[in-house]
């Protein structure tokens, strides 16, 4: 695509559409003393990267949203839609530059609907916000991404994210009912209805979700939720072999137990996220890896029977003594240690995070596949993500690694990485999206023919192609 600058003239009709406020370039950041904060915007959690917006847009609505890219279609302008940043595949970064169009304003829970189970909201509301309110009036919104507490729903929505609660209760894209998208043309449109059943055309709910911000921007979503489980149990179980800890993840589920969480964390996760922050916790040197389950429900009688025959599962493979949490700040601080594993791999290194799945009886293959290619080209991984979906995130760690192999000689191993994670029935990303670093790859999970169907998809709703270019393929 040939895009065009942006020109002066634009950027006053930007200010007359959101207001001068919300207008951001790097020239104003410089004068105001805000370069950093501006520069955030061209970055996610994404490695180093950093591509520079040419202005940055923080419209209050769906009106101005329609206005502003009704504009950049007309003038050829790149729109790169943006929630809080903590993308971790590049997703929102404005590899062409042009404009970022922040949705941080459109944070609204604009209705918690208690007769019908759901709720309205943009956006730009922060997941764990979301997840609170609608916990108060005793309802349950279960998709929770480890960045819970600074993620927003708009970026979840355009990823499909996960969580550890996805073993249980599936993930993003099964709790929207409805959302209104604005269009490339600046047409305001309603994918759906806001009801449970919907055999009305083509499903563009669906397809909208983890759609990456290329075919619309979101500006209101409609959720569908639950009953809040009153009760949980949370177990840690150390393992002295590695692959008998994802070994013992599909045991669990064949013995009838469904848990609501199921996190494998190699002995190097664990003890890296615990020492960054600072929660003691005791690890032998004969232990090698760890599970985290979570039972949870309406009755707690039931759950600790769930929890013996979880037990007896783990008999049958070699464990150290189980921790069961026996009060609320020992399960959270199991959690926190849990979600932060991301931040403490980051803490301790540059690193490449590749976000596998394969079917979970497949996960002690994957995890073994993974350890002998990074040893057969000479690379360190720390493992760990959500085992009962069979989602392992491979962290690659950068270590003494020179520029030509980090940049270039990884993408071997990694492309064999991926095509292990195909032949054992998986694909290439399970919750981080293709966005930018993963489209290179994005061949070894799909044939042409269904390349060729999403380029067709892409070039009807956008057909000068300005929303999020450069992503996916």
């Amino acid at each position: 695509m040939n895009y065009q600058a942006l020109t002066p003239e634009l950027v006053v009709a930007f200010e007359a559409i959101v207001g001068p406020a919300h207008v951001l370039t790097a020239a104003r950041a410089e004068a105001t003393a805000t370069a950093d904060a501006y520069s955030d915007y061209g970055r996610d959690h994404t490695e180093d990267l950093h591509f520079a917006p040419d202005v940055v847009l923080r419209p209050g609505n769906a009106e101005e949203i329609s206005e502003i890219v009704r504009l950049c279609n007309e003038h050829h302008i790149p729109v790169t839609a943006r929630g809080a940043g903590t993308g971790l595949s590049g997703g929102a970064l404005p590899v062409h530059h042009g404009v970022v169009l922040s949705t941080e304003r459109l944070n609204r829970i604009i209705q918690i609907d208690e007769r019908n189970l759901q709720a309205t909201v943009e956006p730009g509301v922060i997941n764990e916000v979301f997840q609170n309110a609608v916990k108060e009036v005793g309802l349950f919104y279960p998709p929770d991404p480890a960045s819970k507490g600074s993620c927003s729903l708009g970026g979840n929505l355009a990823h499909s994210s996960g969580g550890p609660k996805a073993v249980k209760y599936g993930t993003t894209r099964d709790y929207v009912l409805n959302l209104q998208v604005v269009l490339p043309t600046g047409d305001i449109i309603w994918t759906a209805a806001n009801t449970l059943k919907n055999s009305t055309g083509y499903n563009l709910t669906q397809l909208m979700v983890g759609s990456e911000g290329t075919l619309g921007i979101i500006t209101k979503v409609v959720f569908r939720l639950l009953p809040y489980p009153q009760h949980n149990i949370l177990m840690l179980v150390p393992f002295r072999q590695t692959e008998q800890a994802a070994e013992a993840v599909s045991a669990v589920f064949r013995a009838g137990i469904i848990p609501s969480g199921m996190e494998f964390m190699e002995r190097e996760a664990i003890a890296w996220s615990s020492d960054y922050l600072k929660i003691p916790l005791t690890l032998p040197e004969d232990i090698h890896a760890h599970l985290l389950i979570e039972l949870d429900g309406q009755d707690l009688d039931q759950l600790y029977k769930e929890a013996e025959q979880v037990y007896g599962v783990l008999e049958n493979y070699d464990v150290d003594e189980i921790l069961l949490a026996d009060t609320a700040g020992q399960k959270d601080d199991l959690w926190r240690i849990r979600r932060n594993i991301g931040n403490s791999v980051r803490y301790n290194s540059v690193y490449k995070e590749e976000d596998t799945v394969v079917p979970r009886a497949e996960l002690p293959t994957l995890l073994k596949g993974v350890k002998e290619i990074g040893a057969r080209y000479g690379f360190k991984s720390v493992c760990y993500g959500h085992a009962g979906d069979g989602n392992l995130h491979v962290n690659i760690i950068r270590g003494e690694l020179s520029d030509e192999q980090w940049n270039v000689g990884l993408r071997q191993p990694i492309s064999e990485i991926f095509e292990l994670c195909v032949k054992l029935g998986g694909t290439i990303s399970g919750e981080h999206g293709i966005g930018l670093v993963q489209k290179g790859y994005i061949g070894i999970a799909l044939k042409e023919a269904n390349l060729n169907l999403m380029r067709g998809i892409k070039q009807v709703f956008d057909p000068h192609g300005i929303l999020n270019p450069g992503k996916i393929f």
